[in-house]
């Protein structure tokens, strides 16, 4: 059901985010200068992100089809996922591994560069870690097995916290000085044991249960076609953002530091109802579009037929508006400064991430919104989602990205065009999305929408 689905998404998703915001507490106790240097993993998770979002996210519309496909051809489906996605983020392993200065240069400051290089190499296999994950979860949320990615975030959190507790934190055992460089290797560590354990979990519930089709070169057509779509849209929005990332980071330590815990806590506990809402929308609209294929006669594209389809982001578009919005009065009013002091031991960063969050955080509750819409397009229509996106991030993003780089930009005056970039883009997305989606709506009752 889209309840017992949404309970476990949020489960799936609000572990990971605890560890995240204690990680930089954790930092902060070894070294505050060294806080930015955890954002590294941030970033090198975006650029796996391309894999991540390529074939991962063409599950909606192919392994979450239960009316066109046996299951014993959706598990065929998912074994094919993960053998690409594992070859894809060992390959990426290795170019972070090897390009570790290089990759320091662009997204740490100056001031701890030549600390971070270590921190780099250690985290350089987290993409590997992250693609097996990621290809498990979505492949088992779209065959309604939600329990395996609580299973792995589950497996995640608690070792991490035991382990850091152990290694790292004021209350450690033995007689060292804890390092970033531990916390790495710690947290490296407990992703590779929790995504080999969540693929082991699913292969033995799942997978040994049932006779699955063979991996294939056949499957992974199947696989690329719908995903090649969402491949390219987030290798534009992932390199636009990076090349963002890079101008911030080179304003100031302590700039750089402000967007990395603005961006742990917008992106972190806070946006989890945002991410579980989105992946039952995506399972739960896949199955619906699944169904309106087998259908046949005038009632095919009724307006009952729309309701059915689109329920699932209209449910969700209601609950994280409920959320989004109270979580924005109570972080404005009372928490985002001290929240960011608890989190960088630095008055002057938590001042510049108070004026980051007073700025643009409204603009999270539209992104909210259009997320659950936009999803509805990523699990019917691949070839709309990549549009839609092309249309923000070229028309949008890009020339404000430009604008970025010509200006001469210092700290004082850098974030009144970084929040044009980043705020704006949410604020246009949102309008953008309003619209494509209000003619897909147009198409779908004119029967002309296509499968």
């Amino acid at each position: 059901s889209y309840t017992g689905s949404l309970l476990f998404n949020t489960g799936a998703f609000i572990l990971p985010s605890i560890y995240g915001t204690l990680v930089k507490i954790w930092v902060a106790n070894i070294d505050a200068s060294l806080v930015v240097t955890t954002d590294v993993y941030t970033y090198i998770g975006t650029i796996t992100e391309v894999i991540n979002e390529g074939l991962p996210r063409a599950v909606w519309s192919t392994i979450a089809d239960k009316e066109a496909r046996t299951i014993e051809a959706r598990l065929g489906l998912a074994h094919t996922l993960l053998i690409f996605q594992a070859f894809l983020g060992a390959i990426l392993s290795i170019v972070f591994l090897g390009a570790a200065r290089e990759f320091s240069s662009k997204f740490v400051p100056h001031e701890v560069q030549e600390a971070s290089i270590t921190y780099v190499r250690i985290s350089a296999f987290s993409a590997l870690s992250s693609a097996v994950e990621v290809a498990v979860s979505n492949a088992t949320r779209a065959l309604d097995k939600p329990d395996v990615s609580l299973v792995i975030s589950s497996i995640k959190v608690v070792v991490n916290i035991i382990l850091d507790l152990l290694v790292v934190s004021k209350f450690h055992v033995g007689g060292w000085v804890p390092t970033v460089n531990m916390q790495a290797g710690v947290r490296l560590a407990c992703d590779m044991i929790a995504a080999f354990s969540g693929l082991s979990y699913f292969v033995m519930t799942t997978s040994r249960k049932r006779k699955a089709e063979a991996p294939s070169i056949r499957g992974f057509l199947v696989l690329f076609k719908p995903g090649s779509a969402v491949l390219i849209e987030s290798a534009i929005r992932n390199a636009l953002y990076l090349w963002l990332v890079s101008g911030v980071v080179a304003m100031s330590a302590d700039y750089a530091t402000a967007w990395g815990v603005f961006s742990t806590i917008r992106w972190g506990l806070i946006m989890v109802p945002v991410q579980a809402t989105e992946a039952s929308t995506l399972t739960f609209v896949g199955h619906e579009w699944g169904r309106l294929k087998q259908r046949t006669g005038s009632g095919r594209w009724s307006w009952a037929s729309l309701y059915l389809v689109i329920r699932p982001a209209l449910l969700s578009v209601i609950i994280v508006l409920i959320f989004e919005i109270s979580l924005l009065l109570v972080m404005a009013l009372y928490g985002c400064e001290s929240f960011a002091y608890w989190l960088s031991r630095s008055v002057p960063v938590s001042k510049i991430v108070a004026h980051m969050w007073h700025t643009i955080d409204w603009c999270y509750v539209l992104y909210a919104v259009s997320t659950q819409l936009t999803a509805i397009l990523l699990a019917t229509r691949t070839s709309w989602y990549l549009a839609q996106s092309l249309i923000s991030n070229i028309f949008y993003v890009l020339p404000w990205a430009i604008v970025c780089q010509t200006v001469d930009l210092d700290p004082r005056n850098a974030w009144t065009y970084h929040s044009l970039v980043f705020g704006g883009s949410l604020v246009f997305t949102f309008i953008e999305i309003l619209i494509i989606d209000s003619v897909w709506v147009g198409r779908f009752r004119r029967g002309n929408l296509g499968f």
